[in-house]
């Protein structure tokens, strides 16, 4: 087939392709929230749901803006996510180091895998306690329960993907006698990557779950502290404000780390 002067037509090359698919993904993974949200302001106007304890979705905003405007929401978000962010540094580097020291080392793995798979199971939530117990009520109890979270998923996963490298490349690795370091910076790390990011997407969710659940005890800023007041207080709307934005905080996060692994790892793409 030909263009009005002859010239050929060319069909769309693969990237091109990709590119559309990937746009079309982006654009329903932003209407799907958006198509609910709707669908909740229609049932709160029409009656169909009790407003009292469903708010419309515009008077949730309302709200929102109104907090925004006093700072009393910054000051909650910055508290949470500054917690969030010791917590994920102070768990998740001890957990990715002895995560893929697990997987190098048999001996090691043997030591460390039957205590992991006996803490783990424990509930998080459950451990806020003992946390108060020994950090008491300020910072520590909950920058602590931040890196209880994250710790277990990024450790289990950094161990499973180096088991999964392909031992001809560890053998490489020997053959030309890689020191330790060089077999955990060139071998080791960038196999598991792929691994080692899934744990972290998962410590990092996990650390927002928890994060909410320590601020509602002994806490005076946080989101979770002014859910828990908001709840006290009766005021619905502010309640619905701090779990929208843990959920927005969760789904920048998520996005974030979507777009870092396409940085690291572009082959899984």
């Amino acid at each position: 087939m030909q263009g009005m002067r002859g010239a050929p037509v060319r069909k769309p090359t693969l990237r091109i392709r990709l590119l559309g698919l990937v746009g079309r993904d982006r654009l329903i993974s932003l209407a799907s929230p958006l198509m609910l949200l709707l669908l909740w302001e229609a049932l709160a106007r029409t009656g169909i749901i009790d407003v009292r304890f469903f708010p419309a979705p515009t008077s949730i905003f309302a709200t929102m803006v109104t907090l925004l405007k006093s700072g009393e929401l910054w000051h909650h978000t910055m508290a949470s996510l500054q917690r969030l962010a010791l917590g994920s540094i102070i768990g998740g580097a001890p957990a990715l180091f002895l995560g893929i020291i697990m997987g190098l080392s048999s001996p090691i793995r043997a030591l460390v895998d039957p205590l992991i798979a006996a803490t783990y199971p424990v509930p998080k939530s459950a451990i806020l306690p003992l946390a108060l117990l020994i950090f008491g009520l300020g910072e520590g109890s909950k920058i602590f329960m931040v890196a209880v979270g994250v710790f277990f998923p990024v450790a289990i996963n950094a161990t499973a993907g180096v088991l999964e490298i392909n031992k001809i490349y560890l053998d490489v690795g020997r053959t030309f006698k890689a020191s330790r370091w060089n077999t955990f910076r060139t071998i080791a790390l960038p196999g598991a990557l792929p691994f080692i990011m899934t744990g972290v997407r998962l410590g990092i969710g996990m650390g927002i779950v928890l994060i909410a659940i320590a601020e509602m005890i002994g806490a005076k800023s946080g989101l979770g502290y002014m859910i828990w007041s908001a709840w006290e207080t009766f005021a619905v709307e502010q309640m619905y404000v701090g779990l929208f934005v843990i959920a927005i905080i969760g789904f920048i996060v998520t996005a974030i780390l979507n777009e870092i692994e396409k940085i690291l790892i572009p082959w899984r793409r």
